[in-house]
């Protein structure tokens, strides 16, 4: 095993192993707590999937669930809940991840019933087909929700080729087609130690890590192949691309607004975008918030925020509020987003939103599943060290460096735009 450590600061040692097979490790120790969170990430989120296996992703995530050849169907979940421990898993776009929350006196026993179910998944066709109807119930009540829908309407508008645009849950004619068969074919290509990334973090030490890693990921399943495709890099947008629909029970219209932005690996141009969307509309003393809302009444709620994503950002305001004030409202967003990048922001803003994203930051480290799941999250997306100097990077950031990033990111003159009406 290959091994290699850095350290973030005096208080914060990080180790990364990376094992012969291309398992990546990351352990951090912390002695003042019995808790531990083990991590397990994988590239293989809905951007993997070939367009006709829609959903396959996200429906893996579940059937992980129904264990292994050696972890029979329920018997998982009995052995984490008996050490008092707890788990889950996401999907998303770029990754798929399963965790549990133990102690170091549990995580010797539970660590193998996780591995084993991730590495191992058995995918058996008659739980395939019960959960199955799961996957297809979440679809449905999903599309009763205004603000998912909303936001499936802003991807399909801003990406016309990149898989991006597919939702993560799937599509049910598609997942109709779905078997047993072809979901195992996904999970043995993609879910092999070359895309896994396993965080350990809390009360173990660095042998008692490489000890655990080399007993329960060894065993992975014969490698597979799903059918090749080729992702294609989303053109940048030149217009304004505009979907509106009517929905019935709808008491509140909507409007999202989106923008494309650079990926993961410019990490200081998404600290950046970080702190625009901060000023925006990222707290209720922000522009729009202040205006919108407070001053002329125009809007329930209005937000902003941005998302690092592997292939690309995400730059979007939605806003809550009456039908009759759509043009308005997205007008006067479009005009503030030229102030920003014709104005400087004053010293006194960018030193308030500098001090909300540096709060923020601490807060979503203060325990061992956070510290797991971000050190996960980074390797993943493939911006892991660029993380630890999230502080400084945001510290060091002047309103110059903040109006070239709207000129050249946000423009009112290319965006996506979606409205969600009543019927």
């Amino acid at each position: 095993m290959q091994v290699s450590t850095f350290l973030a600061n005096q208080s914060l040692p990080i180790n990364i192993f990376t094992l012969d097979s291309g398992l990546t490790v990351i352990h951090q120790h912390l002695d003042s707590t019995p808790v531990v969170a083990a991590d397990i990430w994988v590239k293989a989120g809905s951007m993997m999937e070939p367009e006709s296996w829609s959903g396959m992703a996200h429906f893996l995530e579940h059937m992980i669930f129904k264990g292994s050849p050696d972890v029979g169907v329920g018997e998982f979940d009995w052995a984490i809940e008996n050490a008092g421990g707890t788990a889950n898993a996401a999907t998303s776009h770029d990754y798929a991840h399963f965790y549990i929350n133990t102690t170091n006196t549990n995580i010797a026993h539970t660590l193998p019933y996780l591995t084993d179910i991730v590495l191992r998944a058995d995918i058996p066709e008659d739980e395939f087909y019960r959960e199955r109807d799961v996957v297809l119930e979440e679809i449905r009540a999903s599309n009763d929700d205004p603000d998912w829908i909303g936001l499936q309407l802003l991807y399909q508008t801003i990406y016309q080729t990149h898989p991006y645009k597919r939702s993560i849950l799937g599509e049910v004619d598609l997942l109709m087609e779905q078997t047993p068969d072809l979901m195992r074919c996904f999970h043995r290509t993609h879910y092999q130690p070359e895309n896994m990334t396993i965080a350990l973090v809390g009360g173990v030490d660095r042998d008692q890590v490489i000890e655990l890693v080399h007993e329960n990921f060894q065993k992975f399943c014969i490698r597979s192949e799903c059918p090749s495709f080729k992702i294609e890099a989303e053109p940048p947008l030149t217009e304004v691309r505009r979907h509106e629909l009517e929905l019935p029970r709808l008491e509140q219209a909507r409007l999202m607004m989106g923008w494309i932005t650079p990926n993961a690996s410019n990490f200081k141009q998404a600290i950046g975008l970080e702190l625009l969307a901060m000023i925006i509309a990222g707290s209720r003393c922000s522009r729009l918030v202040h205006e919108l809302r407070e001053e002329k009444g125009l809007v329930l709620d209005i937000v902003s925020d941005f998302a690092i994503q592997q292939d690309s950002g995400l730059m979007t305001i939605t806003a809550l509020l009456e039908p009759d004030d759509l043009d308005l409202v997205e007008s006067i967003v479009c005009d503030r987003l030229w102030e920003l990048g014709s104005d400087l922001v004053s010293e006194q803003e960018l030193a308030r939103a500098k001090r909300l994203l540096i709060s923020d930051d601490t807060f979503a480290k203060e325990t061992p599943s956070q510290l797991a799941g971000i050190y996960g999250y980074y390797n993943t997306i493939n911006c892991l060290q660029d993380c630890f100097a999230y502080p400084a990077l945001v510290t060091e950031f002047s309103a110059q460096e903040l109006q070239h990033l709207a000129r050249a990111y946000l423009s009112p003159e290319r965006y996506a735009s979606v409205r969600l009406k009543p019927l």
